[in-house]
């Protein structure tokens, strides 16, 4: 599995990208980390540099995420899951709850809403996927359709140029097998939900589900952003991530 680190500080923080990004995800929050604080952000399996897993499921690749900090000397860290990169971490957090800080979630779904269980409907589904997706056309008229889900700046879309669309399609059907999202109440360590004022509904919608499940929890919106808050809100969105907030927690 590939990784790139950012900084060398002692506070460790594991970055899992969401449907269809990369380790470079989290680029943008590079110049906001503090000095005490180092970005470890992966290429899930199937993605960038990674190879696929050995099997196509949450479980098996939440392990090889496990397998690979174990070979990566980190011990203690704490997990930055955006989008569906959250639901990794979910998983992730199963097995090695022990050694996790804290966990942050970023536009975090709790549920596939209608519109990409679409793409899950059969032929008729990966055709809608692909003619949404895989073509120039499709992405450009996708992006300017979510023009209130996003900033000027932002492309929703971008990213789904150069990625390899069948590992793309079959994280979207391993969402689908997530089911009752209540399994994950246990968790202990210190959990932080972060999203923008201008996201789906769907996420707005997640969010209270996750409080439901999590009443402890502490939540952000970052106002003016949409649903990528690391491109739009980085300078907002750092001190979330980095464990420096201590203002705006709703």
């Amino acid at each position: 599995m590939y990784s790139k680190q950012y900084g060398s500080g002692p506070e460790i923080v594991v970055g899992l990208h969401g449907w269809g990004g990369d380790h470079r995800t989290f680029e943008p929050l590079e110049p906001w980390r503090p000095s005490h604080s180092s970005l470890l952000a992966v290429d899930l399996p199937g993605y960038g540099r990674s190879a696929p897993p050995a099997a196509w499921s949450l479980e098996s690749i939440a392990a090889d995420i496990c397998d690979h900090l174990d070979h990566s000397g980190v011990l203690r860290f704490s997990i930055v899951g955006n989008c569906s990169g959250a639901v990794v971490g979910l998983y992730v957090a199963k097995l090695v709850s022990e050694r996790i800080e804290r966990f942050v979630l970023i536009d975090p779904f709790a549920f596939i809403p209608w519109y990409f269980k679409i793409f899950l409907l059969g032929t008729f589904g990966r055709t809608a996927y692909r003619t949404t997706f895989a073509t120039s056309l499709g992405r450009s008229i996708t992006n300017g359709a979510l023009a209130h889900r996003r900033t000027r700046s932002s492309h929703l879309t971008a990213s789904f140029e150069t990625i390899d669309h069948e590992t793309v399609f079959r994280y979207l059907k391993m969402m689908e097998d997530v089911g009752d999202i209540q399994r994950f109440s246990a968790f202990t360590m210190p959990l932080t939900l972060a999203y923008g004022e201008n996201t789906f509904a769907a996420v707005k919608e997640s969010i209270t589900r996750w409080k439901a499940v999590w009443p402890q929890a502490a939540s952000f919106e970052l106002s003016g952003a949409g649903h990528l808050p690391i491109v739009e809100a980085p300078q907002a969105l750092a001190p979330i991530v980095f464990g420096d907030a201590v203002n705006g927690a709703r």
